[in-house]
């Protein structure tokens, strides 16, 4: 019987260690108010916290609400009130960053954007649409308001603003102004910004954020097998086999391309 049930341990055990991982591209770290995704031509529905978030994903906040998502190599996304964005392309494999790519979009509303292991590592894999323009980034913090026109705050790094007139570039501290799609973004006083993008901005940067790496961006895998199961499997089956061997009697109780990814 011992032996029949140390048999039965190990064949579980392995069956989960062979089981393929299935890991969301992100997930909603937090979410406070009325916050709804919809993913392709499905309805949008509400969401929860550790919820996942792949390619293709549509989200929108209501008035109030706010979001943080956090994607596989540590880029967070903290989206605003009455905010509809998108996740165009997400790819990302630790064991192969030529693979690295990260699209975004803003259609309405405010976000920020905090960079992960991706742009650390595969700078000029990373882009976010919105209307006016297209922003690059370099190991970055910034911020982003549409209220026609847009409006930018850069906390760290170096942002690239690209359109029809050219590039710019902003450093940390900067602040900014795209007024459409043919004018060159250009640099404004903070003293400029309209008061509700002000109070937006302020909203935006009080959010405390964790350095890439230092939390698992997905929380929970959506198949395959956990560090935690894979653990706990081994603990069961040790405990069997010091039964089996000691004679004990222990029993065991926009326009949208989406790509898709296998992270490691």
């Amino acid at each position: 019987m011992r032996r029949s049930l140390l048999i039965a341990l190990c064949f579980s055990l392995l069956a989960l260690l062979a089981a393929p991982l299935g890991y969301a591209n992100g997930v909603f770290q937090s979410v406070t108010g009325d916050v709804k995704a919809a993913t392709g031509a499905a309805a949008p529905v509400g969401v929860a916290r550790n919820q996942q978030v792949t390619p293709g994903t549509t989200v929108t906040t209501g008035p109030g609400a706010q979001t943080v998502i956090r994607f596989d190599d540590g880029h967070t996304v903290v989206l605003g009130e009455n905010t509809e964005f998108r996740v165009n392309q997400y790819s990302f494999d630790k064991d192969r960053p030529q693979g690295d790519n990260i699209a975004l979009q803003l259609l309405k509303g405010a976000m920020r954007s905090v960079s992960g292991l991706i742009v650390s590592r595969t700078r000029n894999s990373f882009a976010l649409i919105v209307p006016q323009a297209t922003i690059g980034i370099r190991g970055t913090d910034f911020m982003v308001a549409l209220v026609n026109p847009a409006y930018l705050s850069v906390l760290q790094g170096t942002i690239g603003v690209s359109n029809a007139a050219g590039t710019a570039v902003f450093s940390a501290g900067a602040n900014a102004i795209v007024a459409s799609a043919t004018t060159l973004a250009a640099s404004i006083a903070a003293s400029a910004l309209p008061a509700s993008v002000a109070t937006t901005f302020s909203n935006l940067s009080s959010v405390a954020i964790a350095a890439a790496g230092a939390v698992p961006a997905t929380g929970a895998a959506t198949g395959g097998v956990t560090s935690g199961m894979v653990a706990a499997g081994v603990a069961a089956a040790g405990v069997a086999a010091a039964a089996a061997s000691s004679g004990g009697g222990g029993q065991a109780g926009g326009t949208t391309t989406t790509t898709t990814t296998t992270t490691k």
